[in-house]
């Protein structure tokens, strides 16, 4: 048996007991909407690792309700928030439980909020925060591209038309997206991974029905996925009242969408060439040329003061004045998988998201298998219900084809369950975990999934 499928079924077998135990109390709060807290008990964030014991989540309040306080201002996090992924993760300040051998935590992480996770298991291995909801900027488009990815082929074409670009608010990032010109679907992707273009989203929008209709996908697929400290108004993730997200939000959605393929593709696509502006010469002779766009995640693409960092594979970086800097990124080391979320670092120096990102990834890598998890990352409402039906398809994404993107299109909702493949030039290890616990409660069986396989990562494109 394979070194790291070893250490897998160790550390199961090491939970599954504890997990028998405790299932019966923890399940129906994980997998419930709790309620939202209310960000008006604000409690001041433990300066070390906090205790076991949780305290109960406050009362619920209006989802419009804990904006993130602007980039300047001083916060402390609420005294109650969420517990959905376990009760440490409610809780303030920072939670990790290290065994003999564990690194210590990087003492340069000065973000609001932050979560270390792995990607295959779902096992929170640090957070901070982690349930804190504040404005997400940009990464707020990976629940767009989660919710829309799968309702158009990336062969389809869209003639813009100038009511599509309506609502663009002051200062917000563009791609160059031309009225009255036509873009491939596959154009529009790129220009809202890669430029981070707000115009690009309204077009999708616009294809999608319209801003309202689009947003409220987005909430019902928030809800579905169990992120409930999110909140759209804006389905680009510019500042609006009451948008809000956390760490452990953005993690789940990043994990989610890194089950399709055409998600995969784009936000580890470092630069592409973009359609310019239809223009006619002095003959008459109509010709349309392209631009160098490039990706805004400085940990992909590498910056003056800031390497590419080793195995990243994206995933969604933000910024706007009320967010601060947040970024959500994926990468892989020897056959591991983390995701780690960052939410406005209080120190302002350049690069500084990505910086803190680096540190906390290069953490986890050394510290996996030697700390005890904090929490989990809880699957989709449905996915319970697929693993029990697990796919007959083989090969990448073949627990995923077939649902609304269409038969094959790897696009489809994600379920819980074995997926093995090669992925385009792929990270080189085939993430195919199975898992699961039996367990009896109230007198009715429930097949819970442990481990929630993600697929081959895209490896970057230079």
């Amino acid at each position: 048996m394979p070194a790291p499928l070893m250490q897998t079924v160790r550390r199961s077998l090491l939970v599954t007991s504890a997990t028998l135990a405790s299932l019966a109390l923890t399940a129906p709060v994980s997998l419930a909407a709790p309620p939202i807290p209310s960000p008006s008990a604000p409690a001041s964030p433990s300066a070390g690792v906090s205790p076991s014991a949780g305290a109960s989540p406050s009362a619920g309040v209006s989802p419009s309700a804990g904006a993130s306080p602007s980039k300047g201002a001083t916060a402390t996090p609420p005294a109650g928030m969420s517990t959905v992924g376990g009760v440490r993760l409610g809780q303030a300040g920072t939670q990790v439980d290290l065994a003999g051998g564990a690194p210590v935590l990087p003492k340069d992480v000065t973000a609001r909020s932050w979560i270390v996770a792995d990607a295959e298991s779902g096992e929170v291995l640090a957070a901070h925060n982690a349930h804190w909801r504040l404005a997400p900027a940009s990464t707020l488009k990976m629940l767009f591209a989660d919710t829309v990815l799968p309702r158009f082929p990336g062969t389809a074409r869209h003639k813009v038309t100038p009511k599509d670009l309506e609502g663009l608010g002051p200062g917000s990032s563009l791609v160059g997206i031309k009225e009255n010109e036509t873009y491939s679907v596959h154009d529009l992707w790129l220009g809202v991974f890669l430029k981070s273009g707000n115009d690009a989203v309204r077009v999708l929008s616009a294809m999608n029905g319209g801003i309202g209709p689009t947003v409220a996908a987005m909430n019902e697929h928030a809800e579905e996925l169990q992120a409930l400290d999110t909140h759209v108004v804006s389905p680009d993730g510019y500042d609006a009242s009451g948008q809000v997200s956390s760490a452990y939000d953005l993690t789940l959605i990043a994990r989610s969408g890194l089950q399709k393929k055409d998600f995969r593709e784009y936000c580890s696509t470092v630069r592409a060439a973009f359609p310019g502006e239809t223009k006619k010469d002095k003959k008459g002779k109509t010709t349309r040329g392209t631009f160098e766009i490039q990706n805004t995640n400085r940990l992909l693409r590498g910056d003056y003061d800031i390497s590419q960092y080793p195995g990243i594979a994206g995933v969604k970086n933000g910024n706007t004045t009320n967010a601060g800097a947040t970024f959500t990124g994926v990468a892989e080391r020897g056959g591991r998988v983390l995701l780690v979320t960052v939410m406005n670092p209080e120190k302002s120096a350049h690069n500084e998201v990505y910086k803190e990102t680096a540190a906390l990834f290069d953490w986890g890598f050394q510290a996996a298998g030697k700390v005890r998890p904090v929490g989990e990352l809880v699957p989709p409402k449905g996915a319970a219900q697929s693993s029990a039906q697990p796919s007959k398809g083989t090969g990448e994404d073949s627990a995923a084809t077939g649902g609304a993107g269409g038969p094959g299109d790897g696009s489809a909702k994600p379920v819980a369950g074995a997926v093995t493949g090669k992925g385009a030039g792929g990270v080189g290890v085939a993430m195919a975990i199975t898992g699961g616990v039996l367990v009896l409660l109230a007198g009715a069986a429930y097949l819970v999934n442990r481990r929630w396989p993600l697929p081959d990562l895209v490896r970057r494109r230079r």
